[in-house]
C-alpha cells in the first residue's frame, strides 16, 4: 500500500467490500416509503405575489475581501405577503469578468453549516478555473447562523440525556425532554421554528436565483446540502441549469434503513482505516492490533476512565470515543487518527488535538439547535425502547467496531414524535438538464449506496461519478474527481456512463490539509481547511 493507498492487487477486496455494503442496502431496501414528494403539485409556481427581491452588496465586516447582502423571504411559504426574515449571503465575484458565465450558488452541508463562510472560503476549496467563471454565492439557510437560527434556552438544553438509551426509562425520559426542548426552542425562536425543512430552503434558493438575475440556476451542494438540490430539482425542474450534488443525503430511507446504511459504512471506513495502519508504517498504531486498542478504549470509557486531552472536568462517553472513527476517517485523516487513539491510551499527543466531538454544554443564555432542520425533513419516529433496541442490535450486528454511527444516533432522540414537514419520499424529476451525482465508495458519513439510490430515484438524466477511493466529499480529493465536477458547471458536459474515478490522479488545488471537521456539527457537513498544524493520509 505505497502512499497509504491499496496496491493495484487490493482492488478486488475494495471491490469485494462494496458488494457487501451494496447487500445491506438491497436488505432494507423494502423498508423504504414509497410516498412521492408533496411539493410536487406546485413544481416551478412561484408565489403570484411575492415580489422579486433585491440584495445590496457592500464588503463583508468578517471578510472585505468578501461581499455580503441579505434578502428578505417569506417565513411561511403558504403566505408569501406575510411576515418576513433575512437570509444572509455572501459572495466572491468571478475573477476573470470576461469569462463569467454567472453566479453559482453554494452550500457547505449540516445541517447548520454556513454558506456565508463558505464562500469565504471558496478559494481555498474550489479551483482557479471555476472562481474565474462564477460568482460564487454562498448562503446561511434560513433556522441557521447568521439567518434567524433556531435557538432555545441553553438551560434546557444542558439538560439533555445521555444519547443512547439503555432502558424504558430512559426513552420516556427522552420523550418527555424533546417534548420540553421543542417548545423551548419554538418560543425562543418563533414562528420560523416550523418552517426549516429543506423545501422550504429550497424555495429561498429560488428567490435567491432570481434576485441575483438568474434564469436558471447552477447549484454545488455538498452532504446535506444535496437535499436542498434534490428538493430544488423537484420543485423547480424547469429552473435547473446545472446540479452537482457531492455526497448524497438519500431521502427515501425510513428510520431502520437510515440507521443500518450509516452504521455499515462508518464500519466499512473504520475497516479501511485498520487496514492501512496494518500495511503502512507512519501509523502511529502500525504493528499493534487496533481492534484490540479500539476495544479498550470502549471499556475504558464506559467505565468512566477515560478523559479527552485538555478536558479534565468530565470523561468521555463511549460516544465520543465513536466520534473518533466518523471524524478521522471523513478525510480521511488515518495519520491523526492513529495519533488520538495513541493519546488516548496513554501515548504521547499529536502535534494537534482536535475538540472534544460530539454534542456537549453550552455557556451563555442559548445554544443553537440545526438538528430541528433534520427533524422536519426525516420521520425518525420510534415507539418505545424495545423497538430502539432493536435498531441498535441490528446496527451493531453491520458494525461490530463501531457499533453505530454517533450522528443520527445522537440526532434521533432529539426528533422524537417532532412534527415532520418534509417527510422521506422517492425522488422525481422531470426537468431537460442533466443533473451530476459524486460520492465515493468509503464514506463514512453519506453512504455510496445513498447517492447511488438517489440517481436511481431521479432518473436517465443523472450521470453518477464515482470516486473509488475514501472519505466525505470528492471534489478536490483528486483530479479525477475535480475535473469533471468543474467541466459539468462550465460546460455541462458530464462524464461517460458508469465513470469511475481512481485514487492517486493528483490534486488539482493548492490548499492546506484537511484535517477533519472541528465546528461540532451534528450531522454530516463540510470544514475547510484548517489553519492548525497538522498531519494527514488520504
Amino acid at each position: 500500500m505505497p502512499g497509504g493507498r491499496p496496491a493495484d492487487d487490493d482492488w478486488s477486496n475494495v471491490r469485494r467490500k462494496y458488494s457487501l455494503l451494496a447487500a445491506v442496502f438491497v436488505t432494507v431496501a423494502a423498508l423504504l416509503p414509497v410516498s412521492t414528494a408533496a411539493g410536487a403539485a406546485t413544481r416551478d409556481e412561484a408565489p403570484a405575489n411575492v415580489a422579486k427581491g433585491s440584495v445590496t452588496w457592500a464588503p463583508c465586516e468578517e471578510e472585505p475581501s468578501a461581499e455580503c447582502g441579505t434578502l428578505a423571504v417569506p417565513i411561511d411559504w403558504s403566505r408569501p405577503g406575510g411576515p418576513t426574515i433575512d437570509l444572509a449571503l455572501a459572495r466572491r465575484k468571478a475573477t476573470d469578468p470576461s469569462a463569467r458565465i454567472g453566479s453559482m450558488l453554494i452550500n457547505p452541508g449540516g445541517p447548520g453549516g454556513s454558506g456565508v463562510e463558505f464562500a469565504y472560503g471558496a478559494p481555498g476549496f474550489f479551483t482557479e478555473e471555476i472562481q474565474r467563471r462564477f460568482d460564487l454565492v454562498g448562503f446561511d439557510p434560513r433556522g441557521v447562523g447568521r439567518s434567524h437560527p433556531v435557538i432555545c434556552s441553553a438551560s434546557v438544553y444542558n439538560q439533555m440525556p445521555h444519547a443512547v438509551m439503555t432502558s424504558q426509562a430512559d426513552f420516556d425520559r427522552w420523550t418527555a425532554y424533546s417534548r420540553r426542548l421543542r417548545q423551548d426552542c419554538r418560543a425562543r425562536t418563533g414562528p420560523l421554528y416550523d418552517h426549516v425543512d429543506s423545501v422550504n430552503v429550497a424555495r429561498d434558493m429560488d428567490a435567491i436565483r432570481a434576485a441575483l438575475g438568474e434564469e436558471k440556476l447552477t447549484y454545488y451542494g455538498v452532504s446535506y446540502g444535496t437535499l436542498i438540490g434534490q428538493m430544488y430539482a423537484e420543485l423547480f425542474p424547469q429552473r435547473v441549469r446545472a446540479l452537482a450534488l457531492d455526497s448524497n443525503m438519500d431521502h427515501s430511507l425510513g428510520v431502520k434503513a437510515f440507521l443500518d446504511t450509516e452504521a455499515a459504512a462508518v464500519e466499512d471506513a473504520f475497516d479501511e482505516f485498520v487496514t492501512w495502519c496494518e500495511h503502512e508504517t507512519a501509523c502511529a498504531l502500525h504493528g499493534q492490533d487496533v481492534r484490540a486498542l479500539w476495544e479498550r478504549l470502549l471499556a475504558k470509557a464506559r467505565r468512566g476512565e477515560l478523559y479527552y486531552p485538555g478536558v479534565t472536568d468530565r470523561p468521555m462517553t463511549e460516544v465520543q470515543v465513536l466520534w473518533q472513527g466518523v471524524l478521522g476517517t471523513e478525510g480521511p485523516a488515518w495519520q491523526l487518527l492513529s495519533e488520538m487513539l495513541r493519546a488516548l491510551d496513554g501515548g504521547p499527543l499529536p502535534e494537534w488535538v482536535p475538540p472534544l466531538p460530539g454534542r456537549q454544554p453550552v455557556t451563555g443564555e442559548v445554544a443553537q439547535l440545526p438538528t430541528a432542520v433534520l427533524c422536519e425533513d426525516y420521520s425518525l419516529r420510534v415507539r418505545n425502547y424495545r423497538e430502539y433496541a432493536a435498531l441498535l442490535r441490528s446496527n451493531a450486528r453491520l458494525a461490530p467496531d463501531m457499533r453505530l454511527n454517533p450522528m443520527p444516533i445522537e440526532d434521533l432522540p432529539v426528533c422524537l414524535n417532532h412534527p415532520t414537514n418534509n417527510p422521506q419520499h422517492r425522488l422525481r424529476y422531470t426537468g431537460s438538464a442533466p443533473l451530476l451525482l459524486g460520492t465515493s465508495i468509503h464514506d463514512p458519513s453519506t453512504p455510496y449506496a445513498w447517492t447511488a439510490n438517489v440517481g436511481r430515484q431521479l432518473g436517465p438524466k443523472v450521470t453518477l461519478l464515482t470516486y473509488e477511493g475514501w472519505g466525505h466529499r470528492i471534489y478536490g480529493k483528486d483530479e479525477c474527481s475535480t475535473v469533471p465536477i468543474d467541466n459539468y458547471l462550465i460546460s455541462l458536459a458530464v462524464p461517460p456512463p458508469g465513470f469511475r474515478c481512481l485514487p492517486g490522479g493528483g490534486t488539482t488545488l493548492k490548499r492546506k490539509s484537511e484535517v477533519w471537521r472541528t465546528d461540532q456539527l451534528h450531522w454530516a457537513g463540510l470544514s475547510l481547511p484548517q489553519p492548525s498544524p497538522s498531519r494527514t493520509s488520504g
